[in-house]
């Protein structure tokens, strides 16, 4: 059974930093290609950054780039999300997907909610 934990959101005030993690298990971890993705209150999901398994080769949404950063340990089975200069318009639920399909990710977290105040 694949399991995707999201911890690490909290409150924080604009400029601020959080970094997420995701904690996976039930499958190879380091065989999937992982992505964070967001959603805020009344807004549709926002793709927020993606890694290979590679550990490497990484992409980022352009409203983060700059400002966060994505990394993974494959020994840990472990995805993570640094933010730095979080702004007000960051807030909302951070998900963790894993494992894309030919339409979409096939696992999902829960997500963990950040809140970034001015």
């Amino acid at each position: 059974q694949v399991q995707l934990v999201e911890s690490g959101g909290g409150s924080v005030q604009a400029g601020g930093s959080l970094k997420l993690s995701c904690a996976a298990s039930g499958y190879v971890f380091s065989s999937c290609r992982m992505a964070w993705y967001r959603q805020a209150p009344g807004k549709e999901r926002e793709w927020v950054s993606v890694i290979a398994s590679d550990e490497v080769t990484t992409y980022y949404a352009e409203s983060v780039k700059g400002r966060f950063t994505i990394s993974r340990d494959n020994a840990k089975d472990t995805l993570y999300l640094q933010m730095n200069s979080l702004i007000v318009e960051d807030t909302a639920v951070y998900l963790c997907a894993a494992c894309r399909g030919p339409r979409d990710y096939n696992y999902w977290g829960q997500g963990t909610q950040v809140t970034v105040s001015s």
